[in-house]
């Protein structure tokens, strides 16, 4: 059930990629940040509420198939949210978040009353972030934007708090019981979609392009940081990660909130600029890159390991030297690539230190 409901987030970080490449600036880039934030939100309370939750029960189906009908429809609309699709969006997003901790808490009645009391102050925050959401979608241009950024930094800023409310207190992260394995495969799980992404966005620019050494090349390049992405990941920190957060079961939430709730966030929207990078490169190679499309090629690198770099502290590894340097690297390469460098070039760039992250994590004996 939770593979088949992640088939809609398929469509969502596809939507998401088009919408970033189709004008590629950086206020356009803001609200893409913005929407990404609303769906990794979404899919991350639904992956925390499989934890207690039996998604193959037929309560626990029934609620999985109506949060991915209503993911459907926020997935929709995303390419006009700022346009003339707001209101879907919006209320497609507080209907997920209302609906599923609704439920939780409605689950948990008369069985665990420290996790109804949990859920109640999820969904509290929930409804008062959504009131924002909705708000904003009634509004136009700028002040939607600015609504909508606030709405979305209620919601990522309520577990750190511990959804305290006045007269009531917060709910400890010791108090959300958690299966840490649960969570780290459905994360590994939603960061290879934005990995298949990539590959899908490798393949479909180019059979889009006709042939010359220049696509040929980024058709290559595209298809290696494809892969560096990948073995940097899964060859070493995946398995790692797994068995540090299943290993400490009284810390498991809180290792689950920063190194999978976070971390992997950054992780997956490093992906989804990695597939708007190697699609700008794939389409026109040797055209020079602008800063915004040279902040795409490059920052998507550099937010993948800045979340690795989050997800290695979270789950015990503190030697975070290689990841930081590496965004260093990459910050560099920014500068250098504002000088006029082609699109290819940067590229090639970006996957040389993604290749040498890659062989870190297979070659080094420790962290």
């Amino acid at each position: 059930m939770e593979l088949f409901f992640d088939l809609v987030y398929v469509f969502a970080i596809t939507q998401l990629s088009d919408f970033l490449f189709k004008d590629a600036t950086f206020h356009r880039a803001l609200e893409g940040l913005i929407m990404f934030g609303a769906v990794w939100w979404a899919w991350n309370y639904t992956a925390w509420a499989t934890n207690w939750l039996d998604p193959e029960s037929v309560p626990g189906a029934a609620l999985m198939i109506v949060l991915m009908a209503i993911s459907l429809v926020m997935s929709a609309a995303i390419p006009k949210a700022f346009d003339g699709r707001g209101i879907p969006f919006a209320f497609a997003y507080v209907g997920l978040q209302v609906v599923r901790s609704g439920f939780m808490v409605w689950g948990f009645t008369g069985s665990d009353d420290r996790m109804r009391r949990n859920y109640a102050q999820l969904l509290a925050w929930s409804c008062i972030a959504g009131v924002i959401w909705i708000v904003g979608a009634f509004m136009h241009h700028d002040l939607r934007l600015w609504l909508w950024l606030a709405a979305l930094a209620v919601d990522l800023a309520a577990p750190v708090h511990g959804f305290r409310l006045p007269g009531v207190g917060s709910t400890p992260i010791e108090d959300w019981s958690l299966a840490g394995g649960h969570l780290a495969e459905r994360c590994q799980l939603v960061l290879m979609i934005a990995l298949g992404e990539s590959v899908l966005r490798v393949g479909l620019t180019f059979s889009h392009q006709t042939g010359s050494p220049s696509v040929d090349a980024s058709f290559i390049v595209g298809f290696l940081i494809c892969a560096g992405l990948w073995a940097t990941y899964f060859l070493r920190y995946a398995e790692r990660g797994a068995e540090a957060i299943s290993a400490t079961a009284a810390d498991a939430a809180r290792v689950g909130r920063t190194g999978y709730a976070y971390a992997h966030a950054m992780m997956v929207a490093g992906v989804i600029l990695v597939a708007v990078g190697i699609h700008l490169a794939i389409d026109n190679p040797d055209e020079g890159a602008s800063a915004a499309s040279a902040l795409t090629m490059l920052g998507g690198p550099a937010l993948f390991l800045a979340g690795l770099a989050l997800f290695k502290w979270a789950v015990g590894h503190r030697s975070l030297n290689a990841p930081l340097i590496a965004i260093g690297v990459l910050a560099v390469l920014g500068g250098v690539a504002s000088f006029g460098a082609d699109q290819l070039v940067v590229l090639v760039c970006a996957t040389l230190v993604i290749a040498a992250m890659a062989v870190l994590a297979v070659t080094a004996d420790s962290d």
